[in-house]
């Protein structure tokens, strides 16, 4: 059974820094994009950054600048360098990835982490 396990989540002032990791474990044939999506409490899911596995990356506008995703494909861990946190980024972070497990015969299946909370607050 192929996981993604988020950690690395919490309690940070404005203008503070958070890094979030994302491992994923099981029998994994190959990890195509990874990516970080967030959700705040009343709003819809939307897409942070993502990242293929050549290392290509995109951001949401509002957090351009902030946010850096990398990833390590030797430990099929994907990261969320945060910095300048504001208020607004205040939501639980999923981590997903595109993963063809061993058991699938080539077909990429799409992974969901259960996600990490990150409040930034005085």
């Amino acid at each position: 059974q192929v996981q993604l396990v988020e950690s690395g989540g919490g309690l940070v002032q404005p203008g503070g820094s958070l890094r979030l990791s994302c491992d994923a474990s099981g029998r994994i044939f190959r990890i195509n994009g990874m990516g970080w999506y967030r959700q705040a409490p009343g709003n819809e899911r939307e897409l942070v950054a993502g990242i293929s596995t050549s290392g290509r990356t995109n951001y949401a506008d509002s957090v351009k600048g902030r946010f850096t995703i990398s990833r390590d494909n030797a430990k099929n861990t994907v990261y969320l360098q945060m910095s300048g946190l504001k208020p607004e980024d205040t939501a639980v972070y999923y981590c997903n990835a595109e993963i063809v497990p061993y058991s699938a015969y080539f077909n990429a299946i799409n992974y969901w982490g259960k996600g990490t909370q990150v409040t930034v607050s005085s």
